[in-house]
C-alpha cells in the first residue's frame, strides 16, 4: 500500500542515536566531483561560490509509489519531504545569512526531478546514485528496499571546508531552523 502522506510525520517515529558516524567530517575539504543537479548540467560542491548548507537525505516519497518495507521503523529514515519543504521555506533566510542551499540523495535525478517539480524546490538536488560523494566523505549509509541510502544529516560548508555537521538530524522539519540558528550565532 502506497503511503501518500509525506508531509505528516507520524509520532511514533524511532529516534535516531548519534552511532559518532559523522565525526570525522568536520574540518574535511569537499571532494571535486561532478554531481548530476536538478537545475540542469553537474554542480562541483568544492568550486562553489559560496558558502552553502548541503542537506543529505535518504529517499523521498513520490505519490502512487510504495515506500521500502517497514520504512517507518528505521530510525531517522521517514521525513524527507518535510524536510525539503521546510528548507524551501527558509530558503530566502539561508540566503539572506550568506549562503546556498543543495540537497543531495541517491536517488537518480529524473526521480529527484519529480518531487523537486511537484513541491516547487527552489535550490538543486543533486544525485549521488553512484554513491561518489557519499564513499569520498565517509558520509553514514544503510540498505533499504534494495537500495544503499544516505543517512539524514546537515552539512555547512565555507571555502571547500566542512565548518559544522548535523547528525543526527531529528526530527527532519526542524533541520533548517537548527541551521539558521547556527548560521546566525557564527555570522552567517
Amino acid at each position: 500500500m502506497a503511503d501518500d502522506d509525506f508531509h505528516t510525520l507520524p509520532d511514533d517515529l524511532p529516534v535516531p542515536v548519534d552511532d559518532g558516524a559523522c565525526d570525522h567530517l568536520t574540518g574535511m575539504k569537499v571532494p571535486s566531483l561532478a554531481l548530476p543537479s536538478t537545475a540542469g548540467g553537474t554542480v562541483d560542491l568544492a568550486r562553489a561560490d559560496r558558502p552553502f548548507v548541503l542537506y543529505c537525505y535518504p529517499l523521498t516519497g513520490r505519490p502512487g509509489t510504495d515506500l521500502p518495507a517497514d520504512w517507518d521503523d528505521i530510525p531517522g529514515a521517514r521525513g524527507c519531504t518535510p524536510q525539503t519543504c521546510a528548507f524551501r521555506d527558509h530558503a530566502p533566510e539561508i540566503a539572506n545569512l550568506g549562503h546556498d542551499i543543495f540537497a543531495m540523495s541517491s536517488q537518480a535525478t529524473d526521480y529527484q526531478r519529480e518531487m523537486a517539480d511537484r513541491l516547487d524546490v527552489p535550490f538543486a538536488v543533486l544525485s549521488d546514485a553512484d554513491l561518489a560523494m557519499t564513499r569520498a566523505l565517509g558520509l553514514p549509509t544503510f540498505d533499504a528496499g534494495g537500495m544503499t541510502l544516505i543517512k539524514r544529516l546537515t552539512l555547512i560548508v565555507d571555502g571547500g571546508v566542512i565548518r559544522k555537521v548535523f547528525y543526527p538530524v531529528f526530527p527532519s522539519h526542524e533541520d533548517p531552523s537548527r541551521v539558521v540558528a547556527w548560521l546566525t550565532a557564527h555570522g552567517g
